[in-house]
């Protein structure tokens, strides 16, 4: 189950068809230059074909790319393109709609995350993740639960402790601070962690306190993943119990955008969201 190669290849092929279509060339004139069959040229900006740095090299000969950082980011999606996900060893126990999040959120670089009802999977705390994984797959064993943990914490190492993290700004509704998942034990310790992690300099937490009212995220939660060739390759993900969505088209990624920074708006700032925080895990003690 290597996912993250799919997510490369479509970041590569979409940055490639939109070079391709600024300069008003054909799928066809472009395979003619370079002695391709036509469906390579198309299958490569589908995400469908891999390709070889060498070949993206020839392809940004034939558009006239001559930017060394473009060059080298494309070159390097390529040449990456094979490479081993972490999370292989637990293919057994995550689900193909798991594997294929996890595969995008190792490719972002930054990540806008709202939570109606829970703590934001990258900053929970192993108990958390442990009772939360239990209410919400019942039939799992305490092997398949501990190694679901297992990976949840392997997430969070890979994304917000790498040499260059990413960055996360996360806003919650104030619910999630209040429902008491796996004891008001579990529950303070989650907050003090949460706590502590807003404090580092890639993250932003900000809670919209229930005095806000309705606001922009009343109808769910959402992830908007971010990546490092191009803002219009920028992904919204929802989930629901049984099925998840991907949203790519940027009248959806837009209408994400902005219910984002209205959240923003509507939420506490971070050192008042900090304190109400504190406060809520006090009560907990």
């Amino acid at each position: 189950m290597a996912a993250t190669p799919t997510v490369r290849r479509r970041m590569l092929g979409a940055e490639l068809r939109r070079i391709r279509e600024g300069l008003n060339l054909k799928v066809d004139d472009v395979a003619a230059r370079l002695d391709w069959h036509q469906s390579k040229v198309s299958r490569l900006e589908n995400g469908r074909h891999g390709v070889r740095a060498n070949e993206v090299e020839k392809l940004l000969d034939v558009y006239e790319v001559t930017d060394p950082a473009t060059r080298e980011a494309l070159a390097t999606l390529a040449r990456e393109g094979k490479r081993r996900v972490w999370w292989q060893p637990y293919s057994d126990v995550i689900s193909q709609r798991y594997a294929s999040f996890i595969s995008f959120e190792a490719e972002a670089v930054a990540i806008r995350n709202f939570e109606l009802s829970l703590i934001p999977g990258l900053l929970q705390t192993a108990d958390y993740a442990r009772a939360l994984t239990r209410q919400l797959q019942p039939e799992a064993t305490t092997e398949e639960v501990n190694a679901l943990v297992d990976v949840r914490l392997a997430r969070q190492n890979a994304a917000l402790r790498r040499e260059d993290p990413l960055k996360l700004w996360a806003i919650t509704d104030e619910a999630a601070l209040r429902r008491v998942v796996g004891g008001k034990a579990v529950m303070a310790k989650q907050l003090q962690q949460l706590i502590a992690t807003s404090k580092e300099p890639h993250v932003t937490i900000q809670v919209v306190p229930f005095e806000a009212g309705a606001h922009a995220g009343v109808l769910g939660s959402f992830v908007i993943l971010e990546f490092p060739v191009r803002n219009d390759l920028d992904v919204v993900y929802t989930e629901s119990l049984t099925s998840s969505l991907y949203l790519e088209r940027d009248d959806d990624v837009t209408a994400y955008d902005q219910a984002f920074d209205r959240l923003r708006a509507a939420a506490l700032d971070v050192g008042p969201s900090r304190r109400l925080v504190a406060k809520i895990a006090k009560e907990l003690e």
